[in-house]
């Protein structure tokens, strides 16, 4: 048996004195980090928080919110990170989806934590992991208290939950995954094994760290490595952390990738540290994946997952990511399952299909979420065999090579024919004017449902929509092709920097009172 607590207290055991995490001008060691984390796990329960009980934190990427996720693992405590850019009417509804039992706030998010604590949530303790005033304590004064609260008495098991994260669906209130110790556990050896991280690694962690993003970290921490934390993904701040403290990887969305090869400031930084820059959350569009291999050489690697797989599905690796000869055809792959996880392509039915043919991507294994919080029927559905339904379309081949054609709510259905927004969405991708896109459904009077594009242009860079519809038709069939095509400044895009078709999918769709979905 393993838990997430375990993580710190092996590595204080092991290397207590090897530096674990730098953010801004605090740097702590294995040892100072774990004996952090005890003290704030002893003092939590001596406040009254019990094992079970749901601990909320709204909160930017620091050493604080790592700390608060170690203590919760020592004590018991099922982490629920809650998204900073949330409403005050979404944070509200988990809250008291979850029932968390106390809130931790930063000063960013402290206004915010205040007023949804005001309006319904009063009953909460409000604690503030910076120094904002009004709160029940601070995080600093709570690990004071721990020094002399009572030795943790808690046992804490591998089919605990470790973490309620909640993630947003293509219609509907957010959904509360739970994570077991065992689920996040098996998903962090997963990945450590496949990318063969090592205590002489830095990584550089930049994504939010509120959602599953967080198995960066979890993968380095559990092998001795460093991880070097910033709150927001600045370029010139980012490439200049890279340089000082000698980052040997990082973790990134693809968009984050475009702005960083774009970059007139990319040539200023020595970024020879790096060995492996991993990609995932979205597809990543070939074009911009060659010229990014171009500049930084063959060190990508990418990471297919999902929240109820805590996250871990597959990876692509770096030898696979190859940009001439017949292998080159394996950018447009997610890879191949990793060792703990299992991956079939079925039917509706969930039985496996022919190699080749398109279907739902399944997956089963250890890693997978116990269920969905106060949502059995969901549950029953998402899981049903034994298997994850992860609503991805995809195929395999014969090498076990998965290649995904769309989320099952993305796909197009014009004049009957099935079309998938990422293949005319990397079409686009090629063309020397296009700085980023977005290919969605929109209404039709004749089709039901037409193909239509959103693209943002590169700086100086002028084309026509007829210059870009004429360019699709020379490399896609007719049904294919996007029958419009808007200019815009700028795409939506979550707060980890991916695009959001559904965004722009409502925009084409605004003011028509029936949808075909």
């Amino acid at each position: 048996m393993f838990t997430l607590g375990d993580i710190t207290a092996k590595r204080a055991k092991l290397g207590g004195q090897h530096e674990a995490l730098v953010f801004e001008d605090v740097r702590l060691t294995y040892a100072q980090f774990h004996d952090r984390t005890v003290k704030l796990a002893r003092a939590l329960l001596a406040r009254g928080l019990k094992p079970g009980d749901r601990l909320a934190v709204v909160a930017e990427n620091s050493h604080r919110f790592m700390d608060l996720m170690f203590a919760a693992a020592h004590a018991g405590l099922v982490f629920t990170p809650l998204n900073f850019r949330l409403t005050p009417r979404e944070l509200s509804f988990m809250l008291e989806d979850s029932g968390s039992a106390a809130l931790f706030a930063d000063d960013v998010s402290w206004e915010l934590a205040q007023s949804v604590r005001e309006a319904g949530c009063a009953g909460r303790p409000l604690f503030a992991i910076g120094s904002a005033s009004g709160a029940v304590a601070t995080h600093e004064q709570l690990i004071k208290e721990g020094a002399d609260a009572p030795p943790l008495a808690v046992t804490v098991s591998e089919n605990d939950l470790a973490a309620l994260i909640y993630t947003g669906g293509t219609t509907g209130l957010p959904k509360g995954v739970m994570l077991t110790h065992r689920n996040l556990i098996t998903s962090t050896a997963s990945i450590a094994m496949e990318l063969k991280y090592t205590e002489d690694d830095t990584t550089l962690m930049v994504l939010p760290m509120f959602h599953v993003a967080i198995w960066q970290v979890l993968c380095h921490l559990m092998v001795g490595a460093r991880v070097v934390v910033r709150a927001r993904a600045d370029i010139a701040d980012l490439l200049a952390t890279i340089q000082r403290e000698r980052c040997t990887n990082m973790n990134a969305v693809p968009t984050l990738y475009n702005w960083i090869v774009s970059s007139p400031e990319l040539d200023n930084y020595d970024l020879s540290s790096l060995r492996m820059l991993s990609y995932g959350g979205s597809p990543f569009p070939e074009e911009v994946l060659r010229r990014c291999i171009k500049r930084f050489g063959p060190i990508f690697t990418q990471g297919y997952g999902l929240t109820e797989a805590a996250p871990s599905v597959s990876f692509l690796s770096a030898r696979d990511h190859v940009i001439e000869g017949p292998r080159a055809k394996l950018l447009l792959s997610a890879g191949r399952e990793l060792p703990l996880s299992e991956v079939r392509i079925g039917d509706a039915d969930g039985n496996e299909v022919p190699r080749g043919q398109p279907g739902e991507v399944l997956v089963r294994g250890a890693n997978v979420m116990k269920g969905y919080w106060n949502n059995e029927n969901l549950t029953r559905e998402r899981l049903r065999g034994g298997w994850l339904h992860t609503g991805d379309i995809g195929t395999m081949d014969d090498e076990g090579y998965i290649f995904l054609l769309d989320r099952k709510a993305d796909m197009i259905v014009t004049g009957g024919e099935n079309v998938y927004p990422t293949e005319i969405e990397a079409v686009l991708y090629t063309h020397p004017a296009v700085q980023e896109c977005i290919v969605a459904s929109a209404p039709d009077d004749k089709w039901g449902e037409r193909v239509q594009a959103a693209v943002v242009l590169r700086k100086g860079a002028e084309v026509t929509e007829r210059d870009l519809l004429a360019f699709c038709r020379d490399k896609l069939a007719n049904y294919k092709c996007p029958k419009r095509i808007e200019f815009r400044d700028m795409l939506p895009k979550s707060q980890v920097g991916k695009l959001l078709r559904k965004d722009v999918r409502n925009d084409f769709w605004g003011g028509v009172q029936r949808q075909i979905r």
